[in-house]
């Protein structure tokens, strides 16, 4: 038992080269969306692109939801890269600005996304 502990050990601190880190976390990100008046935007429709262009013509979507009674939204297991980001209810979104977020890898990644 002490010999499988202490590997699991050696292995999660990186002092054998060819052995990666344990990842503990999922990367994922948590959106909160407001509007310009800085209130809380509950059903907004939100969607994620990985490329510009697909941000552009609103295709290909990586993610989609909506958020909740407080405006928030989680996006759980994603890829540790950068995200376009459209949020829109009714007639109001961020596409005038858009929304570009690099997310770190293994982190709790926040943003908030103004919508007018």
């Amino acid at each position: 038992m002490k010999t499988i502990l202490i590997i699991a050990l050696l292995l999660s601190t990186g002092i054998f080269p060819e052995a990666s880190p344990l990842q503990i976390f999922n990367t994922s990100l948590t959106l909160t969306v407001r509007d310009d008046l800085g209130n809380i935007v509950e059903g907004a429709d939100v969607k994620l692109f990985e490329k510009k262009e697909d941000y552009t013509k609103e295709v290909n979507q990586t993610e989609e939801g909506k958020t909740d009674k407080k405006g928030v939204l989680r996006f759980r297991k994603l890829k540790a890269i950068s995200y376009f980001i459209l949020v829109r209810k009714g007639d109001k979104d961020n596409s005038g600005g858009g929304a570009e977020t690099k997310l770190e890898d293994g982190k709790f990644n926040k943003a908030t996304i103004i919508i007018q």
